[in-house]
């Protein structure tokens, strides 16, 4: 390491006596540098104001630039954290057969939690950690933003490393790589793409609760921080359509720009990683990132970088090289992690019955209508986006002409949260005299239907070309087409959709069951409603008794239900078999 240091500051000497040549890339750089630098500022000076009875939300367009950033810093901040979250724990439960017996069990329990299932713990907690500032009120609304992120990027990850290539495993046991050497040259470039595809969908499904995140009552009091979420809730709160659009546009240019200056630059770049040896193939291009290859420097500042990673990572011992030296030390760790997590689980399972036991029966009896009612609304919604997504998803998925023109768009517009929206749907079903109850599951739909429309996609870009070919031959037209090849080929990516558009269903319903618009309290009965109105009164009891009821349906339905479509795809629909 001191090796590695040395050589550092050496190659920065050297730099610095090299002459500068300051363009208009360079000036560009510079200026949103020192922009965000002085944002990031004011988001920090903002978290350590003293907290005063209620943070008053300025409904002014001036105050929507500052608003828009500080919700994009907390989206940012919390994919940060899922993503590493997702490294470790997805990495942990491939590796080790032991943790992946509990681990894989607790993630997909977590995974069916609702936000505000988090938010009670989350916000009390840390609230009374750091009384004398908003910190603790940042890290709740990072962390809730993170539970809606996190799940679908850990079993992304997870999944990817369980599906490497038997092949390829095979060169990598030739080779004799070691532990971290198989993680950075096989497995880490093979996850390469899902991570990416699914961090976007990770971003979206943050953005989706950003209200929720930014702007709640729990126990009659009302937490609300500066940001774009908490300006869209006061504005639908007070009527404003003036606001409202203006919270709108500015949610579009934050994803567009999220989309144009991250996520596209990064979506080409990891086009290198693709391993497919079927299907056509796509072009992706990213004129931000070719124009940074063409005029922006750091040429030599990213050679040197590269050099300096080279000969430091010689020196440094890496976690699996300390592993495999210390192998005794590594599973004391491990007991340790085991048993520290035992311990937590009891303590929360004491806490959770706790609560259960002062739930009268008369409750229970209440509620499981509600089950029913939620779970009728969660099926229209996913059935109603099947309706339309598969065949939207074939038409682009097979041509790649519509693929590189279209997908794009599908990609932005899912990105944008489905509740800024549920003002004008609301406006709409109020005027058409359509009841909540079935309005709801337009608003269930606004935001579930792009999970089936990308897996679709994908599955239709993944269906080979010699087969598509063979089809041809034998003059296999129309619908015949669709369930000899299209069909049974993207049926596995379809059930990963419905999976995933029923679990943001069943979180959806939590606001698309109860809603304020114009002043006015709309409800409809359902779980969602159950779970809402139970956080508004600060009925703890009643709130712990709706969350674990919906945990539990959630994971029956995936046990039982897609658990078992999962098996059906694997077993008579894997194009890898």
């Amino acid at each position: 390491m001191r090796e590695a240091l040395r050589h550092a500051w050496d190659s920065t000497r050297v730099l610095m006596r090299r002459p500068c040549r300051l363009d208009g890339a360079s000036l560009l750089i510079m200026v949103s540098l020192v922009g965000l630098l002085l944002g990031l500022i004011e988001f920090a000076r903002e978290s350590f104001v003293i907290p005063r009875a209620g943070v008053v939300i300025d409904l002014s367009p001036w105050a929507l630039p500052k608003y828009t950033f500080f919700s994009l810093v907390r989206g940012l901040l919390a994919y940060g954290l899922s993503l590493g979250f997702t490294l470790v724990v997805g990495y942990w439960a491939a590796k080790d057969p032991r943790a992946e017996r509990v681990l894989i069990p607790a993630l997909d329990v977590l995974q069916s939690i609702p936000i505000l299932g988090f938010m009670p713990g989350l916000v009390l907690g840390l609230t009374a950690l750091f009384p004398s500032s908003r910190v603790g009120l940042e890290l709740a609304a990072i962390l809730l933003i993170f539970t809606s992120q996190v799940w679908n990027l850990t079993f992304s990850w997870y999944h990817s490393l369980r599906s490497v290539p038997r092949d390829l495993v095979e060169v990598a046991d030739l080779y004799r790589l070691s532990g971290w050497q198989r993680l950075r040259w096989l497995e880490l470039p093979f996850a390469a793409m899902g991570l990416v595809w699914n961090s976007m969908m990770s971003m979206a499904g943050g953005w989706f609760f950003l209200m929720a995140s930014e702007a709640f009552v729990l126990g009659g009091r009302d937490f609300r921080l500066p940001g774009l979420g908490a300006y869209m809730s006061e504005a639908v709160a007070w009527g404003d359509v003036r606001a409202m659009g203006l919270a709108v546009l500015a949610m579009v240019v934050m994803i567009v720009a999220l989309d144009q200056f991250l996520w596209r630059p990064v979506v080409v770049w990891a086009q290198k990683f693709r391993v497919e040896e079927t299907g056509a193939a796509v072009e992706v291009r990213s004129w931000f990132l070719e124009w940074l290859r063409r005029r922006a420097p750091g040429r030599r500042w990213r050679r040197w970088v590269r050099q300096w990673v080279r000969r430091g990572s010689g020196s440094i011992r890496w976690p699996s090289i300390w592993v495999h030296r210390h192998g005794r030390w590594a599973r004391r760790l491990t007991t340790g992690l085991w048993v520290g997590l035992g311990a937590g689980l009891v303590y929360g399972a004491w806490g959770l019955v706790g609560l259960l036991r002062q739930v009268p029966r008369a409750t229970w009896e209440a509620l499981l209508p509600s089950v029913g009612w939620t779970l009728g609304r969660v099926v229209l919604a996913t059935a109603a986006g099947t309706a339309w997504a598969l065949p939207a998803g074939l038409w682009i998925g097979l041509s790649p002409r519509r693929v590189r023109t279209l997908q794009p768009v599908v990609q932005v517009v899912a990105s944008f949260p489905a509740p800024m929206l549920f003002p004008a749907v609301l406006w709409g079903l109020t005027e058409l005299a359509i009841p909540l109850a079935w309005g709801s599951v337009v608003l269930q739909l606004l935001g579930t239907q792009w999970y089936i429309l990308f897996n679709v996609i994908a599955g239709a870009m993944s269906v080979p070309t010699d087969l598509r070919e063979t089809v041809d031959v034998y003059r296999v037209r129309g619908l015949r087409r669709f369930w000899v090849l299209y069909g049974p080929s993207v049926f596995p990516y379809l059930v990963t959709g419905w999976v995933a558009a029923a679990g943001g269903a069943w979180n959806a319903s939590i606001i698309a069951e109860y809603v304020i618009f114009r002043g006015q309290r709309l409800t409809t009965p359902g779980l969602g409603a159950w779970i809402s109105e139970a956080a508004e009164r600060g009925d703890f009891p009643a709130l712990t008794a709706g969350i674990v009821t919906m945990a539990a349906v959630v994971v029956a339905l995936n046990r039982l239900v897609w658990r078992r479509l999962y098996q059906v795809a694997e077993r008579h629909f894997s194009l890898q078999r």
